[in-house]
C-alpha cells in the first residue's frame, strides 16, 4: 500500500512538472509586418527583448560570403541615437546583459533586463531596426573584429574547419555550402553600398519577429511595441529562390589537413531532409541512440569496450531546408581510420536490421522528454524557442507539442528511417588529417 502512494505521489509530481512547463503566449502582426510574440511570467522580475530576423548565411550572393555573421557584429555599432561604441556599456549600466548569434537561416539578437526597463529593451531593438549607423569606419572595425574571430574559431582551433569541409562537399548547388563566418576576401572586396543595400533588404520588420517574454504587462507592452516598432516603414517582400541539390549515388571522398591538430579524425556526413519534416525528428532519436552519454551504442563499443576511439559521436545538424547527419570518431593508438568506420557502419547497419529493444526505446523517448522540459526552463530559452519555431517552422505551438512528435514516432520508423537515409552510397567520407611536417 506504502508503495503504492508513493508511486501515486511521485506520478503527480511529474505530471505537475510537465504541465508547468507548458507556455502559454499571444502573437500578432504590426502593420508594418512585424511579427510579435508576448508571453508573460512573473516569477522573476526579468524581460527578455529578442528579434530574430530570417536572414542568414544562405542569404548571400555566392561572392559575398559572410555578410549575414558581419551583421551580427556590425548592427552593434550604434544608430542614430545610440553613440558609437556606447551599446554594451548602455546595456550593462542598466543592469543587463545581450548577445546575438548567427546561423545558415537567421539571426538573432536579445537583450536581458531588468523587468523595469522593458522599455530600453525594446527601444534599442526598434533603434537597430530603424537607424543603424552603417559607415566605412565600422566597417572597417568590424571587418577586423571578424577576422580575429575567424583566426581564433576556426583558423588555430583544432578540428576548426570540420563543419565548412563537411559543408563544402556535401552541398554542391544550395548555398549551405560556405561556412557562415564567410570568406574574409568576399568581405575585403565589399563596397560600403553593398553592405547598405544587404541592410536595407533583410533587416525590415516583414523580414522579423520579435519576442517579449517575462514579467510584463501584455496590455502595456502592446503599448510600447507599437510606440517603438510601429512608425517603421515595412520593406520590401524578400523572395528566395529554392535551390534543389541532386541526390548523392556515389561516396563521396574528401580529404583536409588541419595544422592544429596530431590526431586525425574520420567523419561520415549524409545529406537529410529539412528540420520540419518528421524523419528530422527520427535522425534526431538516432541520434540519441547512438552518443548519448557513455551508455549510447557508439561509446560503449568503440570507446569502453572496444577502446579503438578516444571520442566519439553522432548528431543531426538540421537546418530549414535540409540538414546533414554526422558521425565522427577519433581513433585510438594504432587503430586507423578504415577500422574506425567498419565499426561505426556495424553499428549502422546493426539499426537498419533490428528493432532497437523496447527498455532501450523507453529509455530514449525518457531523454527526449527530459530535454524538450529542459528546453523551456528559463525565460532566455524560451524566448529564443518562441522565435525559431516561428521563423524556420511556421508553427510556434511546437513550443509545448513537440514532444508530441517523438512521442509518436514508432521502433518501425527508427529502422526504417535509417534505412532510407544512413547508406554508404549516399555519404560523404572526410579523412580530417593532421598536416604533415616537412
Amino acid at each position: 500500500m506504502k508503495k503504492s502512494f508513493i508511486g501515486l505521489a511521485v506520478a503527480t509530481l511529474i505530471a505537475n512538472v510537465t504541465m508547468a512547463q507548458k507556455v502559454d503566449f499571444e502573437e500578432y502582426d504590426l502593420d508594418n509586418g512585424l511579427h510579435v510574440v508576448l508571453h508573460k511570467d512573473n516569477s522573476a522580475p526579468v524581460v527578455t527583448t529578442s528579434v530574430m530576423y530570417h536572414v542568414g548565411a544562405k542569404d548571400e550572393d555566392p561572392e559575398r560570403t559572410g555578410f549575414a555573421h558581419f551583421f551580427e557584429h556590425l548592427l552593434f555599432e550604434g544608430t542614430k541615437n545610440i553613440e558609437r561604441g556606447k551599446w554594451f556599456e548602455m546595456v550593462t549600466s542598466n543592469g543587463g546583459q545581450n548577445n546575438a548569434n548567427t546561423t545558415d537561416d537567421r539571426t538573432y539578437y536579445y537583450e536581458v533586463f531588468p523587468s523595469n526597463n522593458l522599455a530600453l529593451g525594446l527601444w534599442m531593438e526598434s533603434e537597430r531596426m530603424l537607424h543603424p549607423v552603417i559607415n566605412q569606419v565600422g566597417v572597417d572595425t568590424q571587418n577586423e573584429v571578424v577576422k580575429e574571430e575567424k583566426r581564433l574559431r576556426v583558423d588555430n582551433a583544432p578540428y576548426g574547419n570540420f563543419l565548412a569541409e563537411v559543408k563544402k562537399n556535401l552541398f554542391k548547388k544550395h548555398p549551405y555550402r560556405w561556412a557562415t563566418i564567410g570568406s574574409m576576401d568576399h568581405l575585403d572586396a565589399a563596397t560600403l553600398d553593398e553592405f547598405l543595400a544587404f541592410n536595407d533588404k533583410f533587416y525590415v520588420p516583414n523580414n522579423a519577429v520579435l519576442v517579449v517574454a517575462g514579467d510584463i504587462d501584455i496590455a502595456e507592452t502592446k503599448k510600447l511595441i507599437e510606440f517603438y516598432f510601429g512608425p517603421i516603414p515595412k520593406g520590401k517582400e524578400v523572395t528566395r529562390e529554392v535551390i534543389k541539390e541532386d541526390p548523392i549515388t556515389e561516396e563521396i571522398f574528401a580529404t583536409y589537413h588541419d595544422p592544429n591538430i596530431q590526431i586525425p579524425a574520420l567523419v561520415e556526413a549524409y545529406r537529410t531532409p529539412s528540420m520540419k519534416e518528421k524523419d528530422a525528428y527520427v535522425l534526431d532519436m538516432i541520434s540519441t541512440i547512438l552518443s548519448d552519454g557513455k551508455s549510447s551504442r557508439l561509446y560503449k563499443k568503440i570507446v569502453d569496450e572496444q577502446k579503438k576511439a578516444l571520442q566519439i559521436g553522432a548528431f543531426s545538424f538540421s537546418q530549414e531546408d535540409y540538414g546533414a547527419y554526422i558521425i565522427y570518431g577519433l581513433p585510438l593508438g594504432d587503430v586507423t581510420l578504415d577500422d574506425l568506420k567498419k565499426e561505426i557502419d556495424k553499428e549502422i547497419v546493426d539499426l537498419q536490421t533490428n528493432l532497437i529493444s523496447e527498455r532501450e526505446f523507453a529509455k530514449l523517448k525518457n531523454k527526449i522528454e527530459n530535454r524538450f522540459v529542459n528546453s523551456n526552463s528559463s525565460i532566455e530559452g524560451i524566448a529564443n524557442s518562441l522565435a525559431r519555431y516561428y521563423m524556420l517552422y511556421g508553427n510556434i505551438n511546437l513550443i509545448n507539442n513537440e514532444v508530441d512528435i517523438y512521442n509518436s514516432i514508432t521502433r518501425e520508423e527508427i529502422r526504417e528511417v535509417a534505412k532510407k537515409y544512413l547508406n554508404p552510397n549516399q555519404r560523404l567520407t572526410l579523412e580530417y588529417l593532421p598536416t604533415e611536417k616537412k
